[in-house]
């Protein structure tokens, strides 16, 4: 078995991990000429630049990236199965994870999770867009759509967005409307009642100005109405707070309303839903697939998806 400088392999992730041989040193507690030699040895055995230095900038070269994503697998393979045989049953696990499922969705039943396993130590990675499926992120993933074969992958969630206000801004909608007076279930609003009220669009859904509500009326045939007050806003989160604070109607998902204060404090109006096509999945490495925490964390966020109805029955 030919190997390369075993030695540098470590060194040579710390400072791809942490862009600096000065702080690879620091927290190898090393020299940093001692880094740099390291560093030299692994390019001269592999026949490869590893990073690109131009002053005090550093970049992995194209060679670098590869090398980095099979190296930092391989260490976190050896690191787990040296905690298996010495007996360390904690298992430390980062999860890269959408802000916005993050904040509504995950946070909230984390207690839950350490109570069932306290042997998981859990980090939260958050991300704004789809992250880049790779060890140097995280250790797994909660992700839209199957982006990697190099990846297994546990469908939690299939979205769709439906119309909701604040408890008082319903209470307006329906005096407006004329439903004041009305008693047993809500007859159903049209596309064109909903229109008398600000429309609180969230851009981050389609990428476009008003896109889901575009999207919303075009599944029943509609146009948005000419003269709908439309309100813009760059995420859901933000378009969720307004409309809690009495400022129109919003678009939102499953997700968002999965604890019990958001479903006392929003009103989900009697009116169609619309699927946008995302689905959300759990993703780790098909190589990692034996490692108990993955599974255990896997396992879990299934269940949570079964009990919080964002999926409808166990596989």
């Amino acid at each position: 078995m030919k190997l390369p400088p075993l030695k540098a392999l470590p060194v040579f992730e710390a400072v791809a991990r942490l862009n600096s041989f000065s702080l690879a040193a620091d927290e190898l507690a090393v020299s940093q000429s001692a880094v740099s030699h390291q560093i030299k040895q692994l390019e001269t055995y592999l026949g490869e630049r590893l990073f690109w230095r131009s002053g005090r900038t550093l970049s992995l070269t194209d060679q670098g990236r590869q090398y980095l994503d099979a190296v930092s697998s391989a260490l976190l393979q050896i690191e787990r199965a040296s905690e298996q045989l010495v007996g360390h049953e904690e298992a430390r696990l980062r999860l890269s994870v959408f802000s916005s499922f993050a904040v509504r969705w995950l946070v909230p039943r984390l207690p839950e999770l350490q109570r069932l396993h306290p042997q998981l130590d859990l980090a939260l990675e958050m991300s704004s867009a789809n992250p880049v499926l790779s060890d140097r992120v995280a250790d797994c993933f909660i992700t839209v759509g199957r982006g990697s074969s190099a990846y297994s992958y546990e469908l939690l969630y299939v979205e769709r967005l439906f119309p909701v206000c604040s408890q008082d801004y319903w209470q307006r909608v329906r005096r407006e409307l004329g439903r004041a007076g009305t008693d047993g279930e809500e007859a159903p609003l049209t596309p064109e009642d909903v229109a008398q009220f600000p429309l609180l669009s969230t851009h981050s859904i389609f990428e476009k100005p008003a896109g889901d509500w575009e999207v919303w009326y075009r599944s029943v045939e509609r146009d948005i109405p000419v003269g709908a007050r439309i309100q813009h806003f760059s995420h859901m989160l933000l378009a969720l707070e307004a409309a809690r604070f009495h400022q129109g109607i919003a678009l939102t998902n499953d997700y968002m309303l999965s604890t019990r204060k958001d479903s006392e404090d929003f009103v989900r109006l009697p009116c169609h839903p619309v699927m946008t096509g995302d689905e959300f999945y759990f993703a780790w490495k098909t190589s990692r697939r034996k490692e108990r925490g993955i599974q255990l964390l896997r396992r879990w966020l299934v269940s949570q998806a079964i009990e919080g109805g964002l999926r409808g029955e166990a596989d």
